[in-house]
This record gives C-alpha cells, structure tokens and sequence, in this order.
C-alpha cells in the first residue's frame, strides 16, 4: 500500500493502540444487523401525510408497541402511546386542557417510552444512539437506555425519573424521547423520485428531509422540472406554475419560496378580466393558509401562464429540432383562421377561442408584457434563498438512480423497444442506452445547474432538463408524448392518450429484470427493482409486485390526486434485517388518532442480514484492511507511532 496513503491514515490514528481499537470497534460493528430502510416514491407535495409516515416509520413503530405491549395494555392504550410518539406537543395539549396530564401519567409514559426505545435502538451501537439524542437530555437518556444488570434496575428508574419530574422538565423530556424512538426507526430514506408536483408543500418536505441523516434521492420528472427551472430554464419556470396555480398550490410559491405572482395576477386579471377561463378553473384539493387566492383570479392566471408556457416551448422546440418531438402538440400545430388544431392528419375544434396575447403569425412569441412578467418570475427563481438551497440538495443527495445493498431505484423507466432491448437515444455527444444513459443524463443535469463548461453546453443542457421533463425518449417521463395542450384546448379526449413506454408492458416479466439488474451490475439472484412514476391501481386488482418479486412499484397514491384511481394512498417499501415488507396505506386525514397501514412480508430473508453483508459492510471491511495495513507499518517500524499528531506550540 501506498505509504504516503499509510501516513495520512497515520494523522488520524497516531498509535499502535489507536489503529488496534479503531479495528476492534469497526468489526464490531459489522457483526451487528442492519439498520431499516424505508423506500418512499412519488410525494406530489402530500406533505401532511408524508411527515406522518416518517413519524410513524410507516406503521413499524406501532407494531413494536404491540410487540412489548400487546399482553398489557388494551387497543385503545397502545393507539394513545403510538399517537403521543408521533404527535408529542400535540397530544400533550390535549391532555393538559382535558385535565389528565399529571405526575401519575409523566412516571408511566416515561416508563413506557424507555422500553420502546430500548426496541427501536437494539441494533445500533451505544455511540450511534448517542448521537442521535438531544444534547441537553442525552446523559439521562443513555443512563435510562443502558442500565446494567448489577443496578437495581427499578430503584435506579425511580430515582431519575423522580429527579426529572422534580424539575419540572417531564414535558420537554417526554417529548425529547418521542423524537428520539422517531429518529432511530429509520435509519436509511429513499426517495424514488416526484418530491414536487400537485401537492401544497414540497418546500415542507424537503425542509424535512434535509434534517434528515441518511437520505437519498431518485429524481422525477417532476423533480427535474423544478430542477429545470431553478437552472434558468424558462419554460420549465412557467411549467412548475402552472401545476401550482392548477391545483391552488399559492402557498408553495409565494410563502414556500418567495415566488412573485403579483406581474401574473395583474397580467392575468386584466387580460383575461372577461374570460371564464372555464378550462382552466384550478382543482382545489387544498386550501391555502398563507396566501388565498380567488378561484374565478386562480383560473385566469392558470390560462396566462399556461399559454406563456406553451409559447415558450414552441420557442424550445423550434431551437431543438434534434428533440425530434414530432407529436409533441402546441401553439405551432393551431389553424388561426378556423380555430382548429391538427393532430396527426385530424382537424379538431378548439373548444377554449380567447387568445388575445398571440400573434396568428408568430404565435409562440411572447408579447411585451408576458416578457416582463417572466422577468419578474425568472429574477424570483433565481433569488429565491430556500429554492435554490433545496435545489442543490436534490443535486447533492440524487441522481438518475442509485444501487445500494444489491437494490436498484429509479423514478421512471429504463427506454426499451418493443423486443425489450435498450432504445438509444442520440444525444449530441453521442449515443447513449441503459445505464450509459441514465449516467450522461447526470452528467448533463449538473452541467445545467452549476455550468463548468462553455456557454452554449451549459445553455443546451438547461434546454434539455425541459426534454426530460416531457420528451418521449425520456427515462423520467416513460410516455410517447405529453398531451397538456389537448386537455385545455379539445373537447375531444381521444387525443388526451399518452402511450407508455414498453418498459411498462415488459417489467413484469423476469427476464427483463435480469437483465436490467446486470445492466446496473447487479446479482440477479438477490437483486431488487424499486421503480415509482406509475400509481399502482390496487382497485382495479393491479399489485405493486411485479416479475416473482424481482421488481416493486411503490407509487399507490400518496397524492390526493390519484386516491379515486388507485384506491389506496401510496406504498412503502421497508427492509429490515429479517425481511422486504410492503406497507399499504389508507387516505391521511389530520387529527385522526392512529391510520395504521397494512403490512404484508414479501420477502423473508433467509439469514437475518448483518451490516457485514452491506454496502457498508464492504466499505468498512475495506477500512478495516488498510488500518492493518498501518498496523503493520507500526510494527515494522516504516512509520513511527505519533508522526500524525501535529507540532503545537506550548
């Protein structure tokens, strides 16, 4: 080994018994289980009941209450202990005005807590757990976690306890333990893409996850979109609106990121003060707190933007004719002087005639006042401090698709033919298919954002974040072409069809999941697909296992949106050390005391999975080896012991 490596190493392990500890403590714990994963796809925005699917580990911190309180305590007993872990402050309100919460119900629930953190934290070592205490109570939570078999067990609870509750602290620390059996449920996140979309508050979401210690993300399309408009893209800025203004999402915009839609309502108020706009009234599946807008001024902005956005893509298209998006509809494919549109040889009526903004003979350009009020919105993206920060968040802790512990995640699709080979797509670097695609896409999603090319690269590939939001050869998008402008302007709804991409049709068999795992250099044998983008329709008898148990996709419909098609709200996937289970959950409605999701085991492992076993095992084990390796150079004297510590003056 490299001894310029060996002596670096050395800096941080000066000693023989330093290196010798280190190797000790790392074996250690590589014997131990592994920690639990949580897979989550397909967010939309639901933060309300994505925080209360973090909060409850998806139903697992439930079940461990029945698990060490099934014989003792009753249904109702075992629902108030998991609700007070999800929802501390809040349900300690609603005891203290109820009059019930006193010193006798401080003791029991301490009491209480402690054997369920005892459960939840069994598996990690003592220093990790530590770590993840608050600071200011993390001495009498280790001491409660880890009292020794030669203490009185019951005498010493007593007297910490009886200190805590004389000090008039019981509250803070009850909650504080809450939060604790909450954070050490989950020890890894992933996100399989579609954080942002219809939903109220992706900003909330994302606040939370940032806080959070283990997490990774698989873009979506949806994602990208946002991405997209973070980087400059203009289209991609009016895009990520009109989603927001469609489904009444104001508060995302303004109170979330600061976006300013004052130019837009005032552009949207006067030009469109006489239209109905009646395509174009919002869904209102949610109500905004901060910022109400008026339904009848929410519909004319939606059309505003709207139609800027479609001027703008035509603008995109006509300066990527390589995108090759010939059944991509827009302003371009409108007859003026009959007022209809052609699709693919047809002629179809619009039913929406009101374009005052646009020019017959150049209708993607945009007027002078549209101009100025995407000025405004483009200087709101740019400067927005929360936006960008949450931008590069998603550029730092994601990516087209992750492997981790022999498991494959991606949003969206691998492009296939109908013969289940790999569809190329002809970038203008070269050709690129499977895995080398998703790769050069990374690569060309961070040359959009952070630029370190010339000018005309980095302007090409903030173009191209638009194509993968919506283009047809797109991993993320999955579809033959994107049917927005059919659903405001024609009646006829033939023309909304958007035809999958053959993954879609081929994934179930398992086959084709060999062979995508080996693409991504993955055991077939043992590997998993974890996929979302597409809501499994459990009420029409479709399942999210797909190919023997090869492939899972966990889109059920956390959004609001596609609750009526799919029948459930949405899907976790959790893997722990003893199995892959498959949660099923119901429609969140704040202030419901317990919304227990259906669990089902859908692969026992065979042995329980140690960290040895893991990803994290291998690395370990590969710093392992080099820290003999400098024990070695210890004994043999290649380095002397203290030739890392740094010289300090006295």
């Amino acid at each position: 080994m490299d001894l310029k490596y060996l002596e670096l190493l050395a800096k941080e392990y000066p000693t023989a018994e330093a290196v010798s500890t280190e190797i000790i403590n790392l074996s250690a714990i590589r014997s131990l289980p592994k920690g639990t994963e949580y897979f989550f796809s397909d967010l939309h925005g639901e933060y309300e009941a994505f925080l209360h699917l973090l909060k409850s580990a998806s139903g697992m911190i439930r079940s461990k209450i029945d698990m060490i309180f099934g014989k003792t305590l009753n249904t109702s007993a075992r629902e108030e202990l998991a609700s007070l872990i999800y929802y501390p402050e809040q349900r300690m309100k609603l005891l203290r005005a109820d009059g019930e919460l006193d010193d006798e119900w401080r003791k029991l629930t301490i009491y209480r807590l402690i054997q369920v953190c005892e459960a939840v934290s069994a598996k990690y070592t003592r220093s990790r757990v530590r770590k993840r205490m608050p600071q200011e109570f993390s001495y009498v939570l280790d001491e409660l976690l880890n009292v020794t078999e030669d203490i009185n067990k019951d005498f010493y609870y007593e007297e910490i306890i009886h200190s805590i509750l004389d000090t008039g602290i019981a509250d803070s620390f009850i909650t504080a333990l809450c939060y604790l059996i909450q954070s050490l449920s989950i020890d890894q996140l992933h996100i399989i893409g579609d954080i942002f979309d219809r939903g109220p508050r992706a900003d909330i979401i994302l606040d939370e996850l940032i806080r959070f210690e283990n997490v990774d993300i698989q873009w979506g399309n949806h994602d990208i979109s946002w991405m997209g408009a973070a980087s400059g893209n203009r289209a991609l800025m009016a895009n990520v609106v009109r989603i927001a203004t469609s489904y009444n999402s104001f508060d995302q915009l303004e109170d979330g990121y600061g976006i300013n839609l004052r130019a837009l309502s005032e552009f949207a108020g006067r030009v469109y003060q006489e239209d109905p706009c009646t395509y174009f009234a919002p869904h209102t599946l949610d109500r905004n707190k901060y910022d109400p807008v008026g339904l009848n001024l929410a519909a004319k902005m939606h059309k505003a933007i709207a139609v800027i956005q479609f001027k703008l893509e035509g603008q995109l298209l006509a300066r990527h004719p390589e995108y090759n998006l010939t059944r991509h509809i827009g302003l371009n494919n409108v007859n003026f002087q009959d007022m209809t549109v052609d699709i693919e040889g047809k002629s179809y009526p619009m039913r929406d005639t009101y374009l005052p903004t646009i020019d017959p003979k150049d209708p993607c350009k945009l007027t002078q006042e549209e101009a100025a009020l995407m000025d405004v919105l483009a200087a709101s993206f740019q400067h927005s401090e929360k936006l960008q920060k949450h931008i590069k968040f998603l550029y730092s802790h994601g990516s087209m698709y992750r492997t981790y512990n022999n498991n494959l995640m991606y949003h969206g699709c691998i492009p296939m033919d109908e013969k289940g080979n790999f569809r190329s797509y002809t970038f203008t670097e070269g050709s690129y298919s499977g895995k080398a695609m998703l790769d050069y896409i990374n690569k060309i999603a961070s040359r959009a954002y952070y630029g370190g090319c010339s000018k005309e690269k980095r302007q090409c590939a903030i173009d191209f974040m638009w194509y993968l939001w919506c283009g047809q050869d797109s991993p993320l998008y999955g579809k033959d072409k994107m049917t927005a402008f059919e659903h405001y302007f024609i009646e006829d709804k033939s023309t909304y069809k958007e035809t999958y991409d053959p993954y879609y049709r081929l994934n179930n068999q398992v086959e084709i999941c060999d062979k995508i795992l080996r693409e991504f250099g993955l055991d077939p044998t043992h590997g998993h697909i974890i996929n979302g983008h597409v809501p499994v329709k459990k009420i029409d008898g479709d399942s999210p296992i797909k190919a023997g148990g090869k492939l899972f996709v966990i889109d059920g419909g956390i959004s609001k949106a596609y609750q009526s098609r799919t029948g459930i709200a949405g899907y976790t996937l959790i893997y722990d050390s003893h199995s892959l289970r498959l949660a099923e959950h119901r429609p969140f409605h704040r202030g419901e005391q317990e919304n227990t999701p259906d669990v089902q085991v859908v692969e026992r492992m065979p042995q329980r999975v140690n960290i040895a076993d893991t990803d994290n095992g291998k690395a370990i084990a590969e710093e392992i080896q080099d820290l003999r390796e400098l024990l070695k150079a210890y004994r043999g004297g290649m380095i002397q012991e203290g030739v890392g510590r740094p010289y300090r003056y006295r």
